[in-house]
């Protein structure tokens, strides 16, 4: 058992390339920021109740480790962490008092609620006795149990892997799932909220109806039809024969499954250019924006503010419909921070950051 104060964190994520793609089993290029969310942690010496103390929220809660857990309400994930780790055979003796903070956006498309569920569950194997012993993969492994496959929500495991690997990532969606760090210094993001409100699992679940539904009116026509590998080129034909909406969204996804193919393989060429990489930003945010319709006005005026201040490219971050976006500006940081903000919304630079931290 550790001493008896410690602190965890977990950072949240910017979706460079595959936003929307995870869920469909395509490849997703992901950062891990600086931005996060954390726990201090002071053992009790009597009894396996937790007392939490979430400040940001105005909230507390007090959960008893040593039962199964009810949920309360959908996205119950703190409840879920624990009955996740006690299928995985942890056992509790002890409880604490977790004060939880945050830097995260919250609802905003930068992954806080993966975050919060990584930095919880990485939590709870401090306080399971004996102390369980997870690496970083099998940790997201769990956090996308928790959050995910315990509420039956649509979801990919994106954030999760960020939260607990940390780096840049290239990640295969398709199941088991792997992730790839990449060797590359990303210099010169900026992330910023538009602060508007965002409906994450409502927007994602309608993308994906919209994509399924499509692939199968293309499937009616060209029964060999895959998502993952059928050239655009070769699908153009059948997406002018179904209707309008669902070719679209299609069309959006298989354009963004080639961008961040490029993009993988740019990433991975240590002579790539800042360039390139802007301009493939806007293609992808471009699809986002008119195949998938999830920018927005403001988001719009936010992007177009970042760019006339000297941006290489950036797009909108998370599910859209609101949230946040980024920008990539190598050298011009301090005035694409001052375009977002005087455009409407908040600004921060930021870094790409290493994983779940036990300190």
């Amino acid at each position: 058992m550790r001493g008896e104060k410690f602190a965890v964190s977990a950072p949240g994520r910017i979706c460079l390339f595959g936003e929307h793609q995870d869920y469909l089993g395509l490849p997703v290029i992901a950062a891990a920021i600086n931005r996060r969310i954390t726990a201090t942690v002071e053992l009790s010496l009597n009894g396996t109740a937790v007392h939490l103390e979430m400040p940001d929220i105005q909230q507390q809660m007090l959960l008893n480790l040593a039962h199964e857990q009810e949920y309360q309400h959908s996205r119950d994930y703190l409840r879920a962490g624990i009955n996740v780790l006690r299928r995985h055979q942890a056992e509790f003796v002890r409880g604490a008092t977790v004060r939880i903070t945050g830097t995260i956006p919250m609802r905003a498309g930068v992954g806080s609620s993966s975050a919060l569920v990584i930095m919880w569950l990485r939590l709870l194997c401090e306080l399971a006795e004996p102390p369980l012993q997870v690496d970083a993969e099998t940790l997201a492994r769990w956090g996308h149990q928790t959050e995910v496959l315990e509420f039956h929500e649509p979801g990919g495991m994106m954030d999760h892997f960020c939260a607990a690997l940390g780096g840049v990532l290239f990640i295969d969606t398709q199941p088991p799932y792997r992730a790839e760090r990449l060797p590359v210094a990303l210099n010169g993001l900026i992330l910023a909220d538009s602060l508007q409100p965002k409906a994450t699992v409502e927007v994602l679940a309608a993308s994906r109806r919209d994509v399924t539904e499509g692939v199968e009116r293309i499937r009616e026509i060209m029964p060999h039809f895959d998502l993952h590998s059928t050239p655009l080129e070769e699908a153009e034909d059948v997406l002018g024969r179904i209707p309008e909406r669902y070719a679209r969204r299609v069309r959006a996804n298989l354009i963004n499954r080639d961008l961040t193919r490029r993009a993988h393989r740019m990433l991975n060429d240590d002579r790539w250019d800042p360039e390139t990489l802007g301009n493939l930003l806007l293609a992808h945010h471009a699809q986002l924006r008119d195949g998938l319709d999830v920018s927005t006005p403001k988001i719009e005026k936010m992007l177009e503010a970042a760019l006339r201040a000297g941006a290489l490219g950036g797009k909108v971050n998370g599910s859209g419909g609101g949230g946040c976006l980024f920008a990539y500006a190598p050298g011009r940081e301090e005035e694409v921070v001052e375009a977002f903000e005087s455009a409407g919304g908040m600004a921060w630079r930021v870094r790409v950051d290493t994983g779940v931290t036990v300190t």
